[in-house]
């Protein structure tokens, strides 16, 4: 079982920055695939980034493409995802999720584990 902590979320304006973490529990977070999604009020909710178990590999959704970056510490069971020049377009509530699977995940279906939120507001 992994449980999974988000924080890093604040209220913020147009071309700031935020790094939110996700905090893991588990022994297995270091073999595991994790994701950023979001979801904003009355969206589904989409993949934002990705990174395979051992950080070497990454993807980001166009939308946050050169903006946002997804890293990992795997001696600190944490999941980052640095987000740079941010844009009301960009508020939602992010969630962290784990997969047991090792690549990179882009589907929602493969992810096993969700953490609990945290909201991200961008104002103009």
């Amino acid at each position: 079982q992994v449980q999974l902590v988000e924080s890093g979320g604040g209220s913020v304006q147009a071309g700031d920055s935020l790094r939110l973490s996700c905090a893991a529990s588990g022994r297995m977070f270091s073999s595991y695939a994790m994701g950023w999604f979001r979801q904003a009020p009355g969206k589904e909710r989409e993949l934002v980034a990705a990174i395979n178990w051992s950080g070497t590999s990454t993807f980001s959704a166009d939308s946050v493409k050169g903006r946002f970056t997804i890293s990992r510490a795997n001696t600190k069971n944490t999941v980052y995802l640095q987000m740079n020049s941010l844009k009301p377009e960009d508020t939602a509530v992010y969630y962290c999720a784990a997969s047991t699977l090792r690549g990179i995940v882009t589907q929602t279906t493969p992810y096993n584990y969700w953490g609990q939120g945290t909201q991200v507001t961008v104002s103009s």
